[in-house]
C-alpha cells in the first residue's frame, strides 16, 4: 500500500475518534477542553502520535491536500439556552398514575428554548458564528442546500469559524412550548390543522426565486431540477406557539452567554429574514460582528435598538441578492424588499454618521447576479460566503 494511502487513512481514523471522542452537550465548557484542544493533542490523547510522527517527511504534502480537503471537527454537540418552566399544574402529582393522568396534576414544563447544535474545528480562528434562521425555517437552512452541496455552517468551519446552529424557540428542535395543550402536539396539531394555509408557491413568489414555481428567474442561483425544489419545500418549518420576538431576543442573548462561556470569545451574529429582526433586539454584550442577511428590516435611527448597537460599536454588514431594483413591477414583493433595501441603506448612512460601522451590500453591484432570498443555499453560495469572509477578515475577525 502507498505511503499517501496509508496517511489518508490514518487521518480518516483519527477525525472519527476525535469526532466520537469529543461530543459534548454541556454549554459549561471551557476551552480548555476538547474544543480547544489541537490536532496533535487529539492524536496523543488517542495514542496515535507516533504513527503520525512516522508519516511524516515525504507523507507531508498528502497530510496537507487532505487537511484542505477533509472538514475536521475537534468537538460537537448539543444544548439548549434560555427558556422557562412553568408553574406546577394545579393539584397534586400522583406518581402511580403519572402519565394516565390527563388532568397532569402538579406537572410542569420546561419551555421556550432556544436548541443549539455546535461544532468546533480543529483549526478554530476563535471568532465562533451563531446562525440563526427565518421565517418557516430551521438551522437545517445553513447546514446543506437543495442539491445536497455544502451549506454555510461547513463552509465557514473549514474557514476556521466555529457553528452556533439555532433553532428559536418554539421552532424545530426547540419546540416545547407553554402555549400547548396539556395532551401534546397531537390535540395541537389537530387545533391548529382548522386554519392551517398551504404556502409553497406563496412564499417561492415572494423569496424571488422565480415568478410561479417552478420556473426560476433568468440567471437565476437557485438549483434547478424537481429533487432540490422537493427538497427546498420540505425544509419548511412551522412554529408550535406563535412568534414572540421579545421571546426570541432573550433566548438568543442566552445562546450568546453560553456560546461566550464555552468558547472565551464573542461571537459573530449570522441572521437572515426573520431572524434578522431578532437580531436587533439581542443583548449586545457577547457579540463582535452581525451579518444580516435580508432581514425583514432595520433599526429606526435614535430607537433603543440603534443607540445599543451604536453604544457597543458593532461593526454590521447586510446583505442583499438580485431581482430587487430589477424585480417584477407587477408583483406586489417587489415593492416590498425594494422598501426593505431602501431601509437598510438609510440605516447605514445614519449609522455611519453617528460614528457607527455598517455596510450594505447589493450582490449585483458587486458582480454576483441571480441570488434570491436564500443565497445562502445557492449554486453561488460559496462566493458570498468568501465575500463575507473577506469582510470578517478586514475587521480582525478571521
Amino acid at each position: 500500500m502507498k505511503r499517501g494511502h496509508i496517511i489518508a487513512i490514518l487521518l480518516a481514523g483519527v477525525l472519527t475518534v476525535s469526532m466520537l471522542a469529543g461530543c459534548s452537550s454541556q454549554p459549561g465548557a471551557t476551552q480548555g477542553d476538547a474544543a480547544g484542544d489541537t490536532l496533535q493533542d487529539t492524536l496523543a490523547d488517542t495514542g496515535q502520535e507516533g504513527n503520525m510522527a512516522t508519516a511524516e517527511g515525504e507523507g507531508a504534502a498528502a497530510s496537507d491536500a487532505i487537511s484542505s480537503d477533509v472538514l475536521m471537527i475537534a468537538r460537537q454537540g448539543m444544548f439548549s439556552s434560555g427558556g422557562t418552566v412553568t408553574e406546577p399544574v394545579e393539584g397534586e402529582y400522583d406518581p402511580t398514575t403519572n402519565w394516565m393522568d390527563i388532568t397532569r396534576a402538579g406537572n410542569t414544563a420546561h419551555v421556550d428554548h432556544a436548541n443549539v447544535f455546535y461544532q468546533i474545528p480543529v483549526n478554530d480562528n476563535g471568532n465562533p458564528i451563531v446562525y440563526l434562521h427565518g421565517y418557516g425555517q430551521s438551522r437545517m437552512g445553513w447546514m446543506t442546500t437543495p442539491d445536497g452541496r455544502e451549506g454555510w455552517s461547513d463552509l465557514f468551519l473549514k474557514k476556521g469559524y466555529a457553528a452556533f446552529l439555532v433553532d428559536q424557540p418554539r421552532r424545530g428542535e426547540a419546540g416545547a412550548t407553554a402555549s400547548m395543550t396539556m395532551d401534546g402536539f397531537l390535540d395541537t396539531w389537530a387545533e391548529d390543522s382548522k386554519d392551517y394555509k398551504p404556502g409553497d408557491q406563496a412564499w417561492y413568489t415572494h423569496f424571488r426565486i422565480g415568478r410561479v414555481a417552478p420556473e426560476r428567474y433568468e440567471g437565476s442561483q437557485f438549483p434547478e431540477g424537481d429533487e432540490a425544489q422537493d427538497q427546498f419545500f420540505r425544509q419548511m418549518t412551522p412554529n408550535t406557539g406563535n412568534f414572540d420576538q421579545t421571546l426570541d431576543a432573550a433566548a438568543l442573548g442566552a445562546v450568546m452567554e453560553d456560546v461566550y462561556e464555552m468558547t472565551g470569545n464573542k461571537a459573530i451574529f449570522v441572521t437572515h429574514s426573520q431572524g434578522g429582526a431578532v437580531g436587533w433586539d439581542v443583548p449586545v454584550e457577547n457579540i463582535s460582528a452581525i451579518v444580516a442577511i435580508e432581514p425583514g428590516g432595520t433599526p429606526q435611527p435614535g430607537s433603543e435598538q440603534y443607540q445599543r448597537l451604536l453604544e457597543a460599536g458593532i461593526p454590521i454588514t447586510i446583505y442583499f441578492g438580485d431581482y430587487i431594483d430589477n424585480g417584477p413591477e407587477d408583483i406586489m414583493s417587489t415593492g416590498f424588499w425594494q422598501a426593505v433595501h431602501n431601509g437598510a441603506v438609510q440605516f447605514a448612512e445614519s449609522y455611519n454618521a453617528d460614528g457607527g460601522d455598517c455596510t450594505v451590500v447589493y450582490l449585483p453591484d458587486e458582480g454576483i447576479t441571480g441570488n434570491s432570498h436564500f443565497m445562502f443555499q445557492e449554486m453561488n453560495n460559496d462566493v458570498i460566503a468568501d465575500h463575507i469572509a473577506a469582510w470578517l477578515e478586514s475587521k480582525g475577525l478571521n
